[in-house]
């Protein structure tokens, strides 16, 4: 039989295509009159073998086709452009703390489908297949851990988990996280990817916007040291509230950032936003960011990042 990755429609030179006289056609007949099925038959008709799916993917960025196995080995990097993919939220854990220091906190904390919501099924049965597929109660992670040695609080919002979305059990589990960081004497280190406030909620996720701006006002007049990383995407009330108001914001090559996505932008202001708008790079001319980091120096950044909040060392 034919290589299966064969495109389809071509077959193997050997074979010859119907009607040129080969013998190996569906209907061609040896010397004893007997009807007999070629490989052409076999070729046509047989079920074709499916390729295994999600072996490949594209870059949103430069439409390069990137083997997953390979992506997955430079931690969701292109190879091509350098494209920052989102990236799961455990996997973002073991990325940037050294191995064997993470001890996770409030992971018992799940959300409540107050207001009976329901947007193509109900809100409990979304969180619920969330929660079973990802293992997780809601799409914050936190807990505590060491990056090259420094101590850290570390919260990493899970874009797999409702787009990241924020809603009271995120905003309770930034505030508790900001408190551990505080008592602990712990720099306290956020990653963002949200697609904002948590509709399902309502005004209760509103209101976290006030909530997890008031907790790191605390940890700053405490003397405390906080540093947000705005991945792909961080947007609408996560943008406008603690990943916006940490003492350093950072982030990812290329990450979509702002409140509003741009083609509502562009609507309102019926006019053409300027080339990269909302994009990493743009923001940082504009003066919103502190730095752009990319993934490889991530944790070697953070490190260095966290020794300047202590100030010289005494000799």
């Amino acid at each position: 039989m034919s290589d299966p990755l064969e495109a389809p429609g071509e077959l193997p030179p050997d074979v010859a295509a119907p009607g040129n006289g080969a013998e190996n056609g569906p209907e061609s007949r040896d010397g004893a009159g007997q009807k007999r099925e070629g490989r052409l038959a076999r070729l046509r008709f047989s079920k074709k073998r499916d390729m295994p799916g999600g072996l490949w993917l594209k870059c949103e960025s430069c439409a390069s086709v990137i083997f997953r196995k390979e992506l997955e080995q430079k931690d969701r990097v292109c190879p091509s452009c350098d494209f920052h993919f989102t990236l799961p939220g455990r996997e973002r854990v073991a990325l940037t703390l050294d191995p064997g220091t993470w001890v996770e906190h409030y992971s018992e904390l799940a959300p409540l489908d107050r207001l009976k919501f329901r947007e193509k099924g109900s809100y409990q049965d979304k969180l619920a297949a969330a929660s079973n597929r990802l293992g997780q109660q809601d799409a914050l992670l936190c807990g505590t851990g060491e990056i090259l040695g420094r101590r850290v609080a570390l919260a990493v919002l899970d874009f797999s988990f409702l787009g990241g979305s924020m809603g009271e059990v995120v905003g309770e589990k930034i505030a508790l996280a900001t408190d551990l960081a505080r008592s602990e004497k712990r720099a306290f280190v956020v990653f963002t990817a949200s697609g904002g406030a948590r509709m399902h909620e309502g005004a209760l996720s509103l209101m976290q916007m006030a909530k997890t701006c008031a907790a790191l006002a605390r940890l700053n007049a405490a003397g405390g040291f906080s540093i947000c990383v705005m991945t792909h995407p961080t947007t609408g009330g996560v943008t406008a509230s603690f990943a916006s108001v940490c003492d350093l914001v950072l982030a990812e090559p290329g990450a979509l950032i702002g409140f509003a996505g741009p083609r509502v932008i562009a609507t309102t202001l019926r006019q053409e936003l300027p080339s990269g708008f909302q994009r990493s790079e743009f923001l940082m001319q504009k003066g919103m960011l502190d730095a752009i980091v990319s993934r490889g120096t991530m944790r070697q950044e953070l490190a260095r990042l966290i020794d300047y909040s202590l100030g010289p060392r005494a000799d």
